[in-house]
């Protein structure tokens, strides 16, 4: 039964799934040490399919793929294969509190997909929030140094992977993609990625660096609890609670990021650094209000 308010358990879960989302990045730099960052987001994509079909199957809703929806699965797959291409590489290269605050960029370049291909209009109120993410988004670019480690290259795969996200948003918004569900979309983008991202891994050097049991364990991680496991927890959240609500604590994901970049790899805590994620969750903060509105 869906409710008006956020309660206890509500709560609990939309903090827990923050923290996954925080510490995802956290795992996804460990385990590039071991795989190669496109040869692992292909390997996850791959083994997330057989989770996303095996959920689907349980709920006895096995994938079907719907007339007339072939062209939009595969272009809402190969953005989600650019999306994660791009992210991979970043934070292989950069530190995850920087891709998270470039990566979280996205509902900026989303409200002006929406504002032009599917009319939701932008409001004084989300207009400041674009601005305030936007400059978040400059600052983190420009303001290098400080001891916070990181490349520019890496930095400009972040905003690519932000872009990748807000255009698979995009196209799972469209009538085509919105009719099938998110279900159905989760597995044409893990369904499509998958073999994209495999095959385009060799261009990107040696497919395996240094292989452990903890790679292999962050992988399974990665393709079970963050993309299914997370996936479907936002589903009953989004179901259960006011999409708004649910929807404006997205900004505690590059903040969380950052602290726990610091905590558990050691990375800077710069002023740059925490004045640029502050600007961009306060920009995710005002977008969603104002598209609850």
């Amino acid at each position: 039964m869906a409710k008006d308010r956020l309660d206890g358990v509500g709560l609990a879960l939309l903090l827990g799934v923050q923290l996954l989302l925080a510490f995802n990045q956290i795992v996804i730099k460990v385990v590039n040490a071991g795989l190669q960052p496109v040869f692992f987001a292909g390997l996850r994509s791959l083994l997330a399919v057989v989770f996303v079909w095996g959920w689907m199957a349980w709920r006895g809703r096995p994938p079907r793929i719907a007339a007339g929806t072939v062209g939009a699965g595969l272009a809402v797959g190969l953005a989600f294969s650019a999306e994660f291409l791009f992210l991979f590489i970043a934070v292989d290269l950069t530190t995850v509190g920087r891709a998270a605050i470039l990566m979280y960029s996205m509902p900026l370049w989303f409200a002006v997909l929406a504002h032009f291909g599917l009319g939701e209009r932008i409001g004084p109120q989300k207009a400041l929030g674009l601005a305030l993410a936007f400059a978040g988004t400059a600052w983190a670019i420009l303001a290098r140094g400080d001891g916070e480690g990181g490349s520019l290259i890496g930095d400009i795969c972040a905003l690519a992977g932000a872009w990748g996200w807000a255009l698979c948003t995009y196209l799972a918004r469209r009538p085509t993609l919105r009719a099938v569900g998110p279900e159905m979309q989760l597995f044409w983008m893990v369904v499509v990625s998958g073999p994209v991202l495999l095959l385009a891994a060799p261009a990107f050097g040696p497919l395996l660096r240094d292989p452990t049991w903890l790679h292999v364990v962050g992988l399974v991680f990665q393709a079970a609890v963050v993309v299914t496991g997370g996936f479907i927890v936002w589903l009953w959240l989004l179901a259960a609670y006011p999409a708004s609500t649910v929807a404006a604590f997205s900004f505690l994901a590059p903040v969380l990021t950052i602290l726990m970049g610091a905590a558990l790899l050691g990375e800077s805590l710069s002023p740059s650094i925490l004045g640029a994620g502050g600007l961009v969750a306060a920009g995710i903060v005002l977008i969603n209000r104002a598209g609850a509105r």
